[in-house]
């Protein structure tokens, strides 16, 4: 089916799905405590259902982590369409100044190699850990000895996907982003996508884009159509074909969908599904045998759990013609999507503390957050939160009944995965536990991340817990402080 560059909308019924599956599965992910942030189904080639958890909105990119990874082998997918390169290049043929210094092994990775992150390494590597190099990424990858050869062991390796981008710019001259846009992101009407570079100046390639959730969806809804859009065929649909199908074996289990196969920069599901994937619940699931697709973003460290509900409640909703009219599912379901949000504490309204601590200064603990001072300055309806670190100082302003928007730079490298922007967006809440307990929450809205941070005032001293949603290491940090007379 040809989707136009605006998604058409559709009841479920209408696209044979039931409102009330998709009224389950949402009250199911609310009850098990997944935090999602947007959901969007396709059936198709229309949206018959689509939200956002508030303070999370539409407009929002999200950070997508691994899932940058799929844009990645389409990039690939182009460039070989175009004759630029084959599956069968090797690596040493791209980066002849560096790969001439190493090890002749590293002369057997091939493109092919790359796509199915079996290139050889023992060690698996994540997106977090090429931020901490300093220097070049490409000459980092050439130095790690190989401990199979490449092509024979599935290891997962987002700096696998960094070469693939690598490439591209060496043999087009042009960043993975500006080969992509005229190919892709224009056709599909996708905004320019947020897309961090190495200190070489490639697109990270294996992480770091952002994107809208209903971009995401065209993205899927493209697979999905194998590379066909408004009346072109973009990609020759084989690439998608190959890109979807099993390239390497990553385990057997046949129970689980981290064990199903891996294509080119795509993981195999059970249900003869394939998903773009990435870390924190960052879905692209396509379903050919469904005509669907199913975008999620999201906050939750159980992405297994996600996805066994998607298998549990909607998959087995989808039937092959229009279902009867539904109206009051209909209405149900919207009034359901309309009204998700964040779960946030019951907090009281006010404390008799709050006159006696605001405008404070609280001299803080050194730790390795880097905070120097704090002080807060409470009002009617809202409390700013001023943090000093050796650099700058901060404030975030938190609405005692609304959400308020926020730029900040207080984002910790550490509870953040060693992601450091120049700002950021924070939407922030904060309430009264008691009279001596004050509570923030900020909510990072282009990220997985949102922070909680318990503000105990004991006398003359503060402690400040900050604990942050999900996260692949440290969750929790304690400040201490005492006032300032």
């Amino acid at each position: 089916m040809n989707v136009p560059r605006t998604l058409l909308r559709s009841t479920p019924e209408e696209q044979g799905v039931s409102s009330n599956a998709i009224s389950q599965f949402l009250g199911t992910i609310n009850k098990e405590n997944l935090e999602l942030h947007s959901l969007m189904i396709l059936r198709h080639g229309h949206v018959i259902a689509e939200g956002w958890w508030q303070p999370y909105q539409s407009e929002h990119e999200h950070m997508l982590f691994s899932l940058t990874k799929s844009f990645t082998s389409i990039g690939v997918g182009f460039a070989i369409a175009e004759g630029l390169l084959s599956l069968e290049d090797t690596l040493a043929s791209f980066f002849p100044e560096i790969v001439v210094k190493q090890h002749n092994q590293f002369r057997a990775i091939r493109i092919r190699d790359l796509l199915t992150l079996s290139v050889g390494h023992e060690k698996a590597t994540m997106g977090w850990d090429l931020q901490q190099i300093e220097g070049s990424w490409v000459e980092h990858f050439l130095n790690i000895p190989l401990d199979h050869e490449p092509g024979t062991r599935f290891i997962y390796n987002t700096s696998a996907s960094h070469m693939l981008s690598a490439i591209i710019q060496k043999v087009s001259g042009l960043s993975l982003m500006e080969y992509l846009t005229p190919r892709l992101f224009e056709p599909l009407g996708i905004s320019v996508p947020l897309w961090q570079s190495s200190p070489e100046g490639h697109n990270t390639g294996g992480h770091g884009m952002s994107l809208k959730t209903e971009d995401i969806a065209k993205f899927g809804q493209f697979l999905l159509q194998q590379g066909f859009w408004e009346g072109r065929q973009l990609l020759p649909k084989n690439w998608i074909k190959d890109a979807s199908s099993i390239q390497i074996t990553n385990g057997d289990d046949e129970n689980d969908d981290w064990q199903q196969g891996y294509g080119f920069q795509f993981w195999l599901c059970r249900y003869g599904a394939f998903r773009a994937d990435g870390a924190f619940g960052q879905f692209c699931i396509i379903l050919p045998e469904q005509d669907a697709v199913v975008i999620i973003t999201s906050g939750t460290n159980d992405g297994d759990a996600v996805l066994n509900l998607i298998w549990e409640y909607l998959l087995p909703a989808m039937m092959e013609g229009p279902l009867p009219v539904d109206d009051k599912a209909n209405a149900m379901l919207n009034n359901q999507l309309n009204q998700l949000m964040i779960d946030t504490p019951k907090w009281i309204k006010a404390s008799s503390l709050a006159e006696s601590v605001t405008n404070n200064v609280y001299k803080m603990n050194a730790d390795k957050s880097g905070i120097r001072e704090v002080s807060f300055h409470f009002k009617t309806d809202s409390c700013t939160i001023y943090l000093k670190d050796d650099n700058r100082e901060h404030h975030i302003t938190c609405g005692f009944q609304d959400w308020i928007e926020n730029k900040t730079m207080l984002f910790d490298n550490v509870l953040h995965c060693l992601y450091q922007p120049d700002t950021v967006n924070v939407l922030a809440r904060a309430g009264w536990r008691n009279r001596n307990v004050f509570e923030m929450m900020w909510c990072f809205v282009n990220t997985a991340f949102i922070d909680t941070v318990v503000c105990n005032f004991i006398g003359q001293e503060i402690q400040l817990i900050r604990v942050i949603n999900t996260n692949q290491d440290e969750t929790r940090m304690i400040m201490t402080g005492i006032k300032v007379e």
